[in-house]
Formats: structure tokens, sequence, C-alpha cells
């Protein structure tokens, strides 16, 4: 997954959200997509800029990396 392929699925994922669970999602795209983002060192603030949604939601994508190390998701 390229850079462009990540913002697009955070977009997807914040979009898709019902009223209340877009942070919620963004920290799950997070936990899920971390390795990724780690292993190709992307930042969290390139990815949520090129997804289109709001620039402050990078620090809510960073926490969600950092969680990854901690949880594993249910869905």
């Amino acid at each position: 997954m390229n850079l462009n392929e990540l913002a697009e699925t955070l977009n997807k994922m914040y979009s898709n959200a019902s009223e209340g669970d877009q942070v919620a999602n963004i920290h799950l795209f997070g936990v899920k997509y971390a390795d990724h983002i780690l292993r190709n060192n992307y930042k969290a603030t390139e990815i949520v800029r090129r997804s289109g949604i709001k620039p402050s939601y990078a620090t809510e994508l960073s926490k969600g990396i950092k969680l990854s190390k901690y949880v594993t998701p249910k869905v």
C-alpha cells in the first residue's frame, strides 16, 4: 500500500464511521496499518493531509500508531 492508498483508506474509514466514532476509526486505522506506516517511514501528517480530513487529526493517527504496540483490532 502506498501513501495515497493509505490516505484513501483513512478517508473512507473516517467518512463511513457513525456519528461519534470518527476519531475512534482514526485510531483503529493507526493500529491496523502501523506496521506498514512505520516500515515505510510514512508520516502521520502526510497521510492525514492527503486523506483530506482535518490536519489536527494527525495527532489522533499518531496515537493509534503508538497504541498498536499494545492492542490488536477485533475487526
